[in-house]
């Protein structure tokens, strides 16, 4: 037999490359690999830039800057499983990295990313697709555009993922998405109550937290704590509650069940169960600042029902919030002081939180926290309104100064609150004067020059108040007030106008308020307002109306009339009907004016004045209304010899006060600033003629009969001012004034007299 040979190796074919094992220590060439056809290398590519973009964010953005985005974007969508696994994976990893999610945005990956969350995908792809969407879900134009892309179902279908980081990423982007009103409505027409409810009882406490969460902003909406509650939602979060292991689920719990508690068969239903005992017993022993917080917050929502005010105050929720009120948590005391605010609409939870509450909230308006010492005076505000009661405790409280002291605070809210709780007291005469102790109108001034119409409606609101002193009238035009409440007329707003208006009605009850106002422009702002239907009120008229029964010389120079309830006294002036438009000028600036021959302006003062007597005088006035001069009182009679007698001497008293008036005035100017009206005796005189012959007389018929006996018109004119300015004569004035109508000519002083 002949020998056996060696079988010959065939050679490879030419056009096949022998494999090559390739160790690469940049990662600019392994983002190059991922261009590579081959499975294999993309695989092994991607695998080792996920170990890289790992490691920290600096890499990541390296990989960033050498375009392995584009490249991974291009791969997530490969027909091989693995290399398609591969690139998510590193995908999810950098996507945590904000630059790197800007890119993502711009590429439009969110449509491929919910491809991969098919049920027939690889768990491992189904993780980090849902980390990407979660990382990019945090930005608004993302999170619309994956509900756009139908991307919310997968997602709560995933809820039921067997995998924890699924169930975890999932459940945040949804977390994400539901803080639209749409995602909401969308998510609970997919039934995602009962998956969430699910995940509270998952070992791992970062996805119960996360649920919770989801639960809290869901809840908001009604339809949603329906079907919660359908689902036995509430006995698992009141589980959570009673369970002490899950103390770091508390707040989160608190918080749904808050939401809850607003619907007030939920509030019922856990009444019936003991459920609110043990909430409200459980918040007074908790010292965590989140519980503590919550639970005041789940309080404020449920109090804002009337009948969920009832239960809680049958649960003393009272007693719980002012203990709250005492911890050192300036969180947990404004949300306190919110939820007093809002039980404080039930009367008997008002009272119950007045004895108790009041001196903590006092004290907390004094705290250095803007937010704090806002809900502070907000609660004091609320327990304040219609009850003496509190608004005693409060000064009792010495909680005036620190109001008076919020005024100037920096939050609007606070500043408006403390007005309104200023004004509360002020209802009370003793706490009124107690206040204007301390500037009031002073500290007004400023919150009526702001810009927030809240704050400008309760400062108004609360000069209306304190402005029926005259002492506090007089502090309010020193400080400037007055000039910032006209202001207020001019606003937009109909409530600040309303108060505005209020206010200047209540000013104008003395004359110099009452012509600095108008010299301010209260009047023509008004009368402007009252011309206008739609702004026009009750109040503009009234204000309009005082504004000119205490300055009643513009009165009758502008309606040619007086009323029958006002009353003339000295310094009244008539200088005749002015046009509109015409400035009305006062009598000092009518005596600053040359001699005219416009008709006299008539001008009465009849009281007494350090060693002359001011009396009535007459200025002429030009047909210009810049050019007049003081000149004495002439009078002619024509009734008998007597009378004719009695003017001679009146002529000669006359151009005596003519030489004395300019000295007298001369001597004045010297000794004071201001100015002064010239004397004139010769009034003074009829009225204390008039006194002799009326003041014996026993009834006002006899003095009324007396006057009308009067021969002499001076002294009938005197009569009538005397008796107009100290007596109510009623109808038979209305006698008095026929009987004189022919004696005086139809006098423009009888006809407003009387």
């Amino acid at each position: 037999m002949g020998k056996k040979g060696k079988k010959e190796v065939e050679p490879p074919p030419k056009d096949v490359f022998d494999p090559l094992l390739i160790e690469s220590k940049t990662a600019a060439t392994v983002v190059l690999m991922l261009s590579s056809p081959e499975e294999e290398i993309l695989a092994k590519a991607c695998d080792a830039l996920y170990k890289f973009a790992s490691k920290g964010d600096e890499n990541k953005v390296t990989l960033l800057g050498l375009g392995a985005v584009e490249r991974l974007y291009k791969l997530i969508s490969h027909e091989d499983l693995t290399v398609r696994r591969n690139a998510v994976v590193v995908l999810g990893i950098m996507s945590s990295n904000h630059d790197v999610k800007k890119l993502l945005k711009e590429l439009d990956v969110t449509s491929s990313l919910i491809s991969l969350l098919a049920p027939e995908e690889d768990i491992v792809i189904h993780e980090f697709a849902t980390l990407c969407l979660a990382h990019m879900a945090v930005e608004y134009t993302t999170k619309e555009r994956i509900f756009e892309q139908g991307g919310l179902e997968p997602l709560i279908r995933l809820l039921d993922s067997p995998d924890p980081d699924v169930k975890k990423n999932s459940v945040e982007c949804i977390y994400f998405l539901v803080q639209d009103f749409q995602s909401r409505a969308a998510a609970r027409a997919l039934n995602i109550i009962p998956p969430l409810l699910q995940l509270l009882e998952s070992e791992y406490p970062v996805i119960q937290l996360l649920a919770l969460k989801t639960l809290e902003v869901i809840s908001k909406d009604s339809e949603t704590r329906a079907i919660l509650g359908e689902n036995q939602g509430l006995d698992c979060l009141l589980k959570i509650l009673e369970t002490n292991e899950f103390s770091d689920l508390h707040g989160e719990a608190l918080a749904v069940l808050g939401n809850c508690l607003e619907d007030v068969h939920a509030l019922q239903m856990i009444q019936q169960i003991g459920g609110l005992k043990k909430l409200l017993s459980f918040v007074g022993v908790s010292t965590v600042p989140d519980v503590q917080k919550n639970a005041a917050k789940a309080i404020a929502k449920a109090a804002y029902d009337s009948e969920n005010r009832k239960i809680l105050h049958e649960e003393k929720a009272e007693e719980c919030l002012i203990k709250l009120l005492e911890t050192d948590n300036d969180g947990v005391k404004v949300a306190a002081s919110q939820a007093i605010s809002a039980m404080c609409e039930n009367s008997a939870s008002k009272r119950a939180c007045g004895l108790q509450g009041i001196p903590q909230l006092v004290q907390l308006v004094s705290s250095e926290n803007g937010e704090v010492k806002e809900a502070a005076v907000t609660a004091l505000a609320n327990l304040t309104a219609a009850s003496p009661s509190n608004a005693r405790a409060v000064a009792e409280a010495e909680g005036i100064v620190p109001l008076v002291n919020a005024l100037n605070a920096q939050r609007d809210g606070a500043v408006a609150c403390a007005a309104a709780v200023l004004t509360n007291l002020a209802v009370q005469e003793p706490l009124r004067l107690n206040i204007q102790g301390h500037a009031i109108m002073s500290a007004l001034a400023e919150p009526l020059c702001s810009t927030n119409s809240q704050v400008q409606s309760k400062a108004a609101l609360a000069v209306a108040a304190f402005a029926c002193d005259a002492d506090a009238r007089a502090e309010l035009r020193t400080a400037g007030g007055l000039k910032a409440l006209v202001e207020l007329l001019h606003s937009r707003s109909e409530e600040v106008r309303r108060n505005a208006c209020w206010a200047v009605m209540v000013c104008a009850s003395d004359e110099p308020t009452a012509v600095e106002l108008c010299n301010l422009g209260a009047l023509d702002v008004l009368e402007e307002i009252n011309q206008s239907t739609g702004r026009k009120s009750n109040f503009s008229e009234a204000a309009l109306e005082k504004l000119l029964d205490n300055n009643l010389s513009r009165k009758y120079s502008q309606m040619g009339f007086l009323s029958s309830s006002n009353t003339i006294a000295d310094g009244f002036y008539d200088c005749g009907k002015i046009k509109p438009g015409v400035k009305f000028l006062s009598l000092e600036e009518l005596s600053m004016q040359e001699l005219s021959d416009r008709r006299a302006t008539i001008f009465i003062n009849a009281k007494a004045q350090d060693d002359f007597s001011l009396a009535e005088g007459e200025i002429a006035q030009d047909s210009s209304p810049e050019q007049t001069v003081l000149s004495p009182v002439s009078r002619k009679s024509s009734k008998d010899k007597a009378r004719k007698e009695k003017g001679k001497k009146e002529e000669e008293k006359s151009k005596e006060v003519i030489q004395i008036a300019p000295k007298v005035q001369e001597e004045t100017d010297l000794e004071n600033s201001c100015w002064l009206p010239p004397p004139d005796f010769i009034l003074l005189d009829y009225i204390k003629d008039v006194s002799k012959t009326i003041l014996p007389l026993p009834t006002t018929w006899k003095q009324v009969v007396a006057l009308a006996q009067c021969w002499q018109t001076e002294l009938a004119l005197a009569a009538v001012w005397f008796v107009a300015s100290t007596a109510e004569l009623g109808m038979k004035l209305n006698w008095l004034m026929s009987l004189l109508k022919e004696e005086l000519g139809f006098c423009f002083l009888l006809r407003s007299t009387l």
